[in-house]
């Protein structure tokens, strides 16, 4: 039996008449952009992560970078960002204008590690931008804290933890603004590229607002240097059917971790996550961490099971951000990481039998102590 790395096709079958009469519904009223079902969408999912606004945005990079703009960071301003996540982070920082400081990852969890914070603010310094990586969220109460010595906005990057819960709090209202990503294969994922703002801030939704509209509150009127990222309203009604069953999926995410964890932890010479019952993950994706990683990928692969690596190279070592100074050996725990962390399937249609063949896969491997 062969193990695909996600199965997004699952997802939709299971939906496919709802999300075809919502379409349907679409192009009926023929209203394809700042429609009423964005408003609603929007206005559903800000309740959802328990906070006053949602500003939908055309993708998750775009969230990230309004979010900047609307806080007025950009040139000569500095954001501190976590050396282990997907380059978009960084980028919406240089997009700002602003420049992003790297700093290293707590090794147990690959979060923005709370402890290093306070040693690269300097007095450019305006947000601290943590990412909720792989679905569980990062350690906001510390972040906050420190962001609270220093004068700082706290921006969430939740774009891979929709639904994520910290002490009883939802990913989006854990810091002054969050972005979400809706990245088809998200856990809240669009049909397309899609993205949103959350937050409780009036000021910063009200600039948000305007900017992703060609900086127009008022048509024909800018009072703004704005742009246009405008979550459409094909895409909102797709999220509004399937945000009614995105804790479900979640939940379904959180069984089969469970599944996986209890045979991935007696397994010698493979680091895998631990569950914090304070942090509730959703797990956007399962991280597993071994030297050996590139092999364990050849030999999952031989048996027909599909891994990814998420990152294969951190944001300060992209060519991309060159210009920025830093160099290897800067921070170390996520350039370790990138060596070696390797992304299990999962997906939340998938059966506890295909859970099995990834983990039979994993013990035959570790059967010829490959991992030690």
């Amino acid at each position: 039996m062969n193990v695909p790395f996600f199965d997004l096709r699952a997802t939709h079958d299971e939906i496919h008449d709802e999300i075809m009469a919502a379409v349907a519904g679409t192009l009926q009223r023929s209203n394809f952009i700042l429609g009423p079902e964005l408003e609603k969408f929007e206005a559903e999912f800000a309740e959802y992560c328990g906070a006053r606004h949602c500003i939908g945005v055309g993708n998750g990079l775009d969230a990230l970078r309004l979010i900047l703009l609307a806080y007025g960071i950009g040139p000569g301003d500095e954001v501190i960002v976590p050396a282990h996540t997907f380059v978009a982070t960084w980028l919406a920082v240089t997009e700002a204008g602003a420049r992003p400081v790297g700093v290293d990852i707590d090794p147990a969890t690959y979060n923005l590690d709370p402890s290093l914070i306070s040693a690269a603010v300097t007095p450019k310094t305006r947000a601290i931008m943590p990412v909720h990586l792989y679905g569980r969220p990062a350690d906001m109460a510390a972040i906050n804290e420190v962001a609270a010595k220093h004068s700082l906005v706290v921006i969430e990057d939740a774009a891979q933890a929709h639904g994520a819960t910290a002490f009883g709090k939802r990913a989006g209202g854990l810091g002054g603004a969050a972005a979400f990503s809706f990245y088809p294969t998200k856990n809240l994922g669009a049909l397309g590229d899609g993205g949103a703002i959350v937050t409780s801030d009036d000021e910063v939704a009200r600039r948000a607002q305007t900017i992703r509209n060609y900086g127009s509150a008022k048509k024909y009127h800018h009072t703004s240097l704005g742009t246009n990222s405008r979550l459409d309203e094909m895409q909102a009604a797709v999220l509004r059917v399937k945000l009614r069953s995105l804790d479900g999926k979640n939940e379904a995410r959180q069984r089969l971790v469970q599944r996986y964890l209890e045979r991935l932890k007696r397994i010698q010479g493979l680091g895998a996550p631990e569950i914090d019952p304070q942090m509730k993950s959703v797990w956007h994706l399962l991280v597993v961490q071994t030297p050996g990683r590139d092999a364990l990928a050849e030999h999952l692969a031989s048996h027909g099971i599909s891994t990814l690596v998420h990152y294969p190279i951190p944001p300060h070592l992209q060519e991309a951000l060159a210009h920025l100074g830093y160099k290897r050996g800067d921070f170390p725990v996520a350039e370790q990481a990138a060596e070696e962390v390797l992304s299990l399937p999962l997906w939340p249609e998938m059966s506890d039998s295909h859970v099995d063949r990834v983990l039979d896969a994993l013990e035959a491997w570790n059967g010829f102590g490959r991992l030690s």
